[in-house]
């Protein structure tokens, strides 16, 4: 059995009658945890194949468990206010033992740290019920450090207990701004931070072991990981032909629950009540209680949204455009089945509304993901939107974070007559250079793809080939730099008998390289025309990322450039675009979020004064209706004289599609040029 760590503050902190909120889950129900039977030879099997398969080569010894150790504290405590200085300091001594501890699969020392670890969470989270015993007030000078990525470890409970005093402070002023009062403002986070402590007790041996694994994993590469088998059932479904759901992609930041994207023709898109970024901060089944989820895992949440076809889910959202402390709404949705074809790559066209391009059309072919038969789809899109008389084509990867690497090759194939496409090197030094599976161009006309930060992996192959052979022209902003490939694995043999189920792993395997000798790794493909964007590519991608493979290069493949375009092309596509978005409207709004994220990307704090944070809201409130107003009027419509009065869908602006349209029609033009 596994000893339990004993904290000397817990019985004070937690004793229902010294607060206002019940601590419904006690100390003792804190479940002991120790490593299950499955996971020693888990550990063994999954050392064994790093060490002799994986791409980067590495030797498991005491400075890589020195790596470990850091990366398995931070995924604890990744906001250092659950652990003191002197507990870190406890923890020293198991530093180097990380790798031993892999190899043997005795992992007794880890599920110890991540037994206190527990415990220390329980701790804070009855400490931050008691803070709810009295009113808060918001007058006084306050500020909440909400990123601690660089602070040191608190010297003290005390330091610890004036972190959470600013955290709690922090979600009751977001609640009041909303219109609560203190008396419900007390009730919702004392459910809120009940139900954290409800997740502790219920904590599972397998989460301690994903944590190990995923700290060994990512100490290698960013794309190195472990899935436990509930992650590996999921993946699984995502990659089968349907789910069932509410069609929307999900993710973490900070606490909450944002959604990144919506699949098309899915319930929430058809709602007209999501869009993205919004935050998703309550979820209830049919018409039952709603539950509170911020601070939830996402996986927990995903659990809770999804459900059969047919049922109804509420959700209850904060508007992305707004902050934290915007009033929330509830939206219903009638769950249903998800089909893949929804992801599918889609064409439109555009027809040019300026005056120098007014009625010309081009078209656009967005891919959300290189998938099975993409290549085939495309053609079919090709098809159709020459019969419609397009001058050009955009291909939009925008937010396509990769896929099958014979997509890729394939699809690229259709814009060049012969010759290769990718390189791709083996951890023997080998390369195999992928060629155009067929000797024909598909489509010869002119054609511009459009990138960004979040194109990524075989996004970047398409990109880079076209690119290097002078065959489009790339805009939009440099994309992510994954220039590796990785390989999915079971860890079960046919011969396990174990009583529960083992889970899978995913490692790299291979490195790809452009055509022209240079990888994609970390710098990306960096576009012939730059858009204006508040990413940095020195803060944001591969190449920040911990532990990424090293750029390098190959030796350049044997293929023919297209003709050049004239000596100045690119310089005279160039000046025509800037001098469009310095006259454009959206482009004036993005320079102005640029300015503005650029002063504020380094703050790390936010006050808890309420007259300044009303202040603070107020502004951007009157900001985006002044935007929205702007637009309307623009668009015909009528100015509203709040936001609340602003439709929920309201007209798809695009204006980097549009800006990437009137290049193409530039690109057209000066090809007219040349052949004249």
């Amino acid at each position: 059995m596994l000893k339990r760590l004993t904290l000397g503050m817990v019985p004070i902190l937690i004793a229902s009658n010294a607060l206002a909120i019940d601590v419904k889950y006690k100390f003792d129900q804190i479940p002991a945890l120790s490593p299950e039977a499955q996971h020693k030879v888990s550990s063994t099997r999954v050392t064994a194949l790093f060490t002799r398969t994986h791409f980067k080569s590495f030797d498991l010894n005491d400075p890589f468990s020195s790596k470990i150790f850091d990366r398995y504290i931070e995924s604890l405590d990744y906001r250092k206010n659950i652990f003191t200085a002197a507990d870190i300091e406890s923890f020293e001594k198991y530093r180097f033992s990380f790798d031993e501890m892999l190899k043997q699969g005795k992992l007794l020392d880890v599920y110890q740290i991540y037994q206190q670890h527990l415990e220390k969470r329980h701790q804070r989270f009855s400490f931050a019920l008691k803070l709810l015993d009295s009113p808060m007030k918001f007058e006084v000078e306050d500020s909440y450090q909400f990123d601690r990525e660089d602070a040191q470890w608190p010297a003290s409970v005390a330091e610890l207990d004036e972190l959470w005093r600013q955290r709690v402070k922090y979600d009751a002023l977001n609640l009041k701004m909303t219109g609560k009062e203190w008396p419900e403002i007390s009730k919702m986070l004392g459910k809120r931070y009940n139900n954290a402590l409800k997740r502790i007790t219920q904590s599972k041996s397998e989460d301690v072991f994903q944590l190990l694994m995923n700290s060994f994993s990512r100490s290698i590469d960013p794309h190195t990981s472990y899935l436990s088998p509930r992650n590996a059932e999921r993946f699984q479904v995502e990659m089968s032909l349907s789910l069932e759901g509410i069609g929307a992609v999900l993710q973490v930041q900070d606490d909450y629950t944002v959604i990144q994207s919506l699949v098309s023709g899915g319930p929430a898109d058809k709602s007209e009540e999501l869009v993205k970024e919004d935050k998703i901060i309550g979820v209830a089944q049919g018409d039952k209680e709603i539950v509170d989820i911020i601070g939830w895992r996402l996986d927990d949440v995903v659990e809770l949204i999804k459900g059969p076809k047919g049922s109804t889910v509420r959700l209850q959202i904060i508007s992305g455009k707004a902050g934290a402390a915007s009033k929330p709404s509830i939206v219903s949705i009638v769950r249903d089945t998800i089909k893949l074809e929804d992801r599918a790559a889609k064409s439109e066209v555009l027809e040019s509304s300026l005056p120098q391009f007014k009625g010309r059309k081009i078209g656009v072919i967005t891919i959300p993901s290189f998938y099975v038969n993409l290549t085939k789809d495309v053609k079919a899109l090709i098809t159709e939107l020459e019969k419609k008389n397009v001058e050009g084509i955009v291909v939009d990867l925008r937010n396509n974070g990769g896929g099958a690497l014979t997509e890729a090759t394939s699809l690229s194939g259709l814009f060049i007559e012969s010759g290769p496409v990718v390189q791709i090197k083996n951890s023997n030094e080998y390369v195999d250079v992928r060629n155009d599976p067929d000797a024909d161009i598909f489509y010869r006309g002119p054609l511009t793809v459009l990138v960004n930060r979040y194109s990524a992996s075989a996004s970047e192959i398409f990109a880079a080939a076209l690119q290097d052979y002078g065959r489009a022209i790339v805009v939009g902003e440099q994309t992510f730099g994954k220039g590796t490939v990785q390989q999915h694995r079971g860890l079960g043999r046919i011969y396990d008998f174990y009583e529960k189920p083992i889970g899978f792993v995913q490692y790299t395997i291979q490195k790809f390289y452009r055509i022209n000798g240079g990888s994609t790794q970390n710098k990306g493909v960096v576009p012939d025309i730059a858009f204006p964007s508040p990413i940095d590519p020195a803060e944001f991608g591969e190449s920040v990322a911990d532990n990424t493979l090293d750029w390098d290069s190959v030796k350049k493949a044997s293929y023919q450039v297209f003709p050049t375009k004239g000596e100045n092309y690119v310089q005279d596509l160039t000046k025509s675009h800037e001098l469009r978005i310095n006259s454009n409207q959206e482009f004036g709004f993005m320079f102005e979020d640029i300015k503005k994220y650029k002063a504020e990307k380094d703050q790390v704090s936010i006050s808890l004064v309420e007259k300044v944070r009303v202040a603070d809201r107020d502004k951007d409130d009157k900001k985006s209706l002044l935007r929205a107003n702007k637009r309307r009027v623009l668009q015909g419509l009528a100015e509203v004289a709040k936001l609340d009065d602003l439709p929920k869908k309201i007209l798809d602006i695009d204006p980097v599609l549009d800006e990437a349209s009137y290049i193409t029609l530039d690109i057209v033009d000066q090809e007219k040029l040349v052949k004249n």
